[in-house]
């Protein structure tokens, strides 16, 4: 019976593949690729040459009943990201809400993903942990920020190296300046870096030096959740009146 294999790829080094991703992928019918130019580095590195069809974020609404519908048919369908696992702050839910609903298997296989790395590398308690993905870039930052002030559990949070001085000052501001966090960028990559400590240091850090690649920001967990999330809410309010204006930076 057919199924939708979603697959796993390297966040950096391509060597991170697993045996079993590659065969699956040779094994495939057709490729879902978030930007097949991307993917087809990886698909030449590992000599697979199956066909590739764009899947992501612009086309998915349309595109998952339809390719769910053919895999019910028999057709072997294989998903991959950029990097990373599918799904995951990338494409991939609907197309397996969709396959599910129809009664299409699913099957996701183990590997890469950038938030575990940095999180056990961080060196912040790793026993319990929210993910975060994207904070909302304009409506709701502020109460979700709010919100994860009090978290007791490490966070885990993506964020563009142009905005993460911005969101560093930001969780200061309400979570205060001693709280400890690790900014970890281009993981599995030549020049990955893990720069660890508190809010403070790690905003004087990047105020001095530009930040660049991909980054994971993982944050400690308050020790007196609500508590906390109160101390800071006034200041947070003040600071970010104008929040708005400068979001597209």
């Amino acid at each position: 019976m057919a199924k939708l294999y979603v697959v796993p790829t390297p966040v950096g080094n391509l060597e991170d593949m697993t045996f079993r991703a590659v065969n699956v992928l040779k094994q495939a019918d057709l490729i879902l690729a978030e930007d097949t130019r991307t993917s087809s580095v990886l698909m030449q590195h590992y000599d697979i040459h199956v066909p590739m069809q764009s899947h992501h974020k612009f086309n998915e609404h349309e595109t998952s009943a339809q390719m769910a519908e053919r895999i019910a048919a028999g057709l072997n369908v294989a998903l991959v990201s950029d990097a990373g696992t599918p799904g995951i702050s990338d494409p991939g839910f609907m197309l397996v809400r969709e396959c599910i609903r129809r009664g299409v298997e699913v099957e996701c296989l183990p590997g890469a993903t950038a938030f575990v790395p940095a999180l056990v590398q961080s060196g912040l308690p790793n026993e319990k942990f929210c993910f975060e993905g994207f904070l909302p870039q304009k409506k709701g930052r502020e109460t979700r920020l709010r919100e994860i002030a009090g978290e007791t559990r490490t966070q885990i949070i993506y964020e563009s190296p142009y905005r993460l001085l911005k969101t560093l000052q930001q969780l200061a501001q309400v979570m205060g300046e001693d709280r400890q966090a690790a900014v970890c960028r281009e993981i599995s990559k030549k020049f990955a870096e893990t720069r660890r400590g508190t809010l403070a240091e790690l905003i004087a850090y990047f105020t001095e030096v530009e930040p660049k690649g991909e980054i994971v920001l993982v944050v400690g967990g308050a020790a007196e959740g609500p508590k906390e999330k109160k101390i800071h809410r006034n200041k947070y309010k003040n600071v970010n009146q104008n929040d708005d204006q400068d979001e597209e930076d």
